[in-house]
């Protein structure tokens, strides 16, 4: 029996990457675009469960055009089980839509959904089950157990956290997890092995990568998966040291001559390094040179402007008499001045300081 395993849909995300508007619009229907196009996979290689672990809609109370194309989704392929366990995210987001039979939803209770010998078990984290769900849990072990879990693995207890160790010798073939948004898999025990797909469109830099789902394929061996690409655009992130650069114009040149990101990709440099020169305006300057390279790409400036004392005696404006109590400052080593400072002056100049 083959299935599908995704999660962290997140349907209706603001998109968090400080996109313009019309790109942002563009990128919340390429996490729709995402979601149709695994299905078309199912529809093609004739897949009819679709395992949905946690974080379909990016929060509790998701617009009615994302909760309308979610379901209507579902309601257009009726050949297809959706097995939809709510996260983190969804966890207060009511299953809405009435007479769907192929939308099979979970509580905080464990729920079992049989296809013949494989057993889909399932249950949604509360602070009430935490603890107890792992003793409550006795899958048949003639069968294919596969397991769906939101959340974080480790050795701890509480909600969203999977307690690994409660669940070896549970006779599971395969743990389908969802919460982190990068494919990852590991033993569970000499039987059973956990899966997290990742999410399926990759939306911001904190979710760098090529993203997708996982098919999985329940035979009389055990669990057998594969990772299937499925995002529209890859997010990228490359660090420049332009230590060795004389002005913006080099420093620009050099970054750009690393970017190796397609042009429907996003793309984040981050400048470092120790520089001579004045920093002001490197970011803006970066993005324009870089504007045609990729379908979006931001600037991160984390160099650092190299500032010798006798080079601002003179300077009576605020800004000399600032780089001036730094520099003679004893309390500090000359690495922390520079950083000191190149932070100072972002400040003083209303840019955007971490």
């Amino acid at each position: 029996m083959k299935l599908l395993h995704c999660a962290d849909i997140h349907l209706g995300s603001k998109m968090e990457a400080k996109l313009p508007k019309d790109k942002a619009d563009e990128r919340k229907l390429e996490v729709r675009a995402a979601f149709d196009r695994m299905i078309d996979y199912a529809v093609k290689n004739g897949i009819s469960v679709v395992l949905l672990a946690g974080d379909v809609f990016d929060g509790d109370r998701p617009l009615k055009r994302d909760k309308d194309y979610f379901y209507g989704a579902v309601r257009s392929h009726p050949d297809i089980d959706f097995l939809y366990l709510r996260g983190n995210h969804d966890v207060l987001q009511s299953y809405t839509e009435q007479g769907l039979d192929n939308l099979k939803t979970f509580s905080d209770e464990w729920t079992v959904y049989e296809y013949g010998d494989v057993a889909v078990w399932g249950i949604e984290s509360v602070k009430s089950n935490a603890t107890a769900m792992y003793a409550a849990l006795k899958p048949d072990k003639t069968k294919k157990n596969i397991v769906m879990l939101h959340g974080q693995i480790g050795d701890a207890n509480g909600v969203y956290k999977i307690n690994l160790a409660k669940l070896r010798n549970k006779h599971i073939d395969y743990l389908a997890l969802g919460h982190l948004h990068t494919f990852s898999d590991g033993a569970i025990d000499e039987r059973g092995k956990y899966v997290y797909s990742g999410c399926l469109e990759g939306r911001g830099f904190d979710e760098l990568g090529v993203k997708g789902f996982v098919e999985l394929d329940i035979t009389e061996n055990g669990a057998e998966y594969v990772f299937k690409e499925n995002s529209q655009r890859v997010i990228n992130e490359i660090e420049v040291d332009i230590s060795d650069t004389d002005d913006i114009y080099a420093a620009c040149k050099k970054a750009k001559s690393k970017i190796a990101c397609g042009k429907k990709d996003m793309l984040r440099i981050t400048l470092v390094g120790d520089v001579g020169f004045e920093l002001d305006g490197i970011e803006r300057e970066l993005e324009k040179m870089t504007a045609r390279d990729c379908f979006f790409v931001t600037v991160k400036n984390n160099a650092v402007r190299k500032f010798d004392i006798n080079a601002v005696k003179g300077d009576i404006s605020l800004r000399g008499e600032y780089i001036r109590t730094v520099l003679e400052n004893d309390g500090y080593t000359d690495e922390q001045k520079q950083r000191i400072i190149s932070v100072g002056l972002k400040a003083l100049g209303g840019r955007e300081v971490e």
